[in-house]
């Protein structure tokens, strides 16, 4: 796993409303436009570009279905993995289950990992 191309994703996306919108609406696209032409950029600077990163298929279908327990399997920090899907998921799941609600369906699809010990997120 390229975990700091995963990461990079998290945190970029998690940060810019627009972006976290487009990536709640259209999962798919975002996730091809980002892996083609924002996440190469280094430091935002447009002129420079890394051609290292790339996601492997498995991180970008795990990107694509939101899917943030194998996310998690893979060793993405988990909080950039919980911020980034609080953005997209707290405030429909607030309105069907009250507060913390989404926060809570996350602990509960990580419940078999009570006891382990926590996938490495070191890069």
């Amino acid at each position: 796993m390229s975990k700091y191309y995963v990461n990079k994703f998290l945190f970029m996306i998690d940060r810019d409303p627009e972006l976290l919108k487009r990536y709640a609406d259209e999962p798919r696209i975002l996730v091809a436009t980002w892996e083609q032409s924002i996440g190469p950029k280094l430091l935002g600077n447009p002129v420079e570009v890394s051609t290292v990163h790339a996601l492997t298929e498995e991180e970008r279908e795990a990107l694509v279905n939101h899917d943030f327990v194998a996310l998690f399997e893979m060793g993405a920090h988990f909080f950039l993995n919980l911020t980034i899907f609080i953005g997209i998921y707290d405030e429909p799941y607030m309105a069907r289950s009250g507060p913390l609600s989404f926060q809570r369906e996350f602990a509960a699809k990580l419940q078999h990992w009570r006891g382990l010990d926590y996938p490495s997120v070191a890069t």
